[in-house]
């Protein structure tokens, strides 16, 4: 693959990036592994104009963010200010803000994320949304994931699929990148793995997900960016995140 289309997120390297200055040190061992892209959360507090500054010193493109889900629902004018001054097209719900106990939870968080996506799409931005393994629990029959894209509109809420959590989740990456066609900008590398007999999050390409038919199923259904995250590392957080980009560099075309 091409570096150009994979971004780090920096939730992975959360614990690195608490204050402004640890913020500066990140981006700069980022740049240094050799990515030109980032995904923005999990930062410690810090202006924005600040992070643009930061970024661009660093030559990194924001590639996306995840914003609160109460933000994106509620102060939507206040995330569209963020992505502007950040000069970025998308951002990722990430994670139910609300209770997904029944249909109509699932079926109510869809219209709001579409009115809420349709409000960024008149701003030339996109909303996504992110998964965990929650959205796999069903109701009348359909997994929450299912609810949510299904009864919003793909104009307003676009995807970013996470591979580790449909496949925790008990369903097939690949499938879901298929079934997101023209709807899936973002796509979340996380590696499922088997350690100690436990299903462990591991450096991407250790594990047991099929990334050439993952990747050839995303890029097939349109996405423009491919983003290494991990949520909890067995090793060096930066370590992980260079490992992943050699490995879909080297090993996935």
């Amino acid at each position: 693959m091409k570096k150009k289309r994979i971004a780090a997120q920096l939730y992975t390297v959360r614990e690195f990036c608490k204050t402004p200055e640890d913020i500066a040190k990140s981006m700069r061992k980022i740049k240094e592994i050799g990515f030109e892209a980032v995904q923005v959360s999990g930062l410690g507090p810090i202006d924005t104009a600040e992070l643009k500054r930061i970024l661009d010193g660093e030559g990194l493109e924001c590639c996306a963010t995840h914003e609160s889900g109460k933000a994106i629902v509620e102060e939507t004018g206040k995330v569209i200010e963020k992505l502007h001054a950040l000069d970025c097209a998308y951002t990722a719900y990430p994670y139910p803000h609300v209770p997904l106990k029944s249909y109509d939870d699932c079926l109510r968080l869809a219209k709001d994320l579409e009115r809420a996506g349709k409000e960024m799409s008149k701003e030339g931005l996109v909303l996504c949304y992110h998964n965990h393994a929650i959205e796999f629990e069903k109701f009348d029959g359909r997994t929450a994931l299912d609810i949510i894209y299904g009864e919003s509109d793909s104009k307003c809420l676009q995807g970013e699929i996470d591979t580790y959590w449909v496949q925790f989740g008990g369903e097939d990456p690949v499938q879901w990148c298929k079934r997101l066609d023209g709807r899936l900008p973002l796509l979340h590398l996380k590696e499922y793995g088997i350690v100690d007999n436990k299903v462990t999050m591991v450096e991407l390409g250790n594990g047991n997900l099929d990334w050439k038919r993952i990747v050839k199923a995303a890029k097939k259904s349109g996405t423009e960016w491919f983003i290494i995250e991990q949520d909890s590392c067995r090793i060096d957080p930066f370590e992980s995140l260079k490992i992943g980009l050699e490995y879909l560099v080297e090993e996935v075309r």
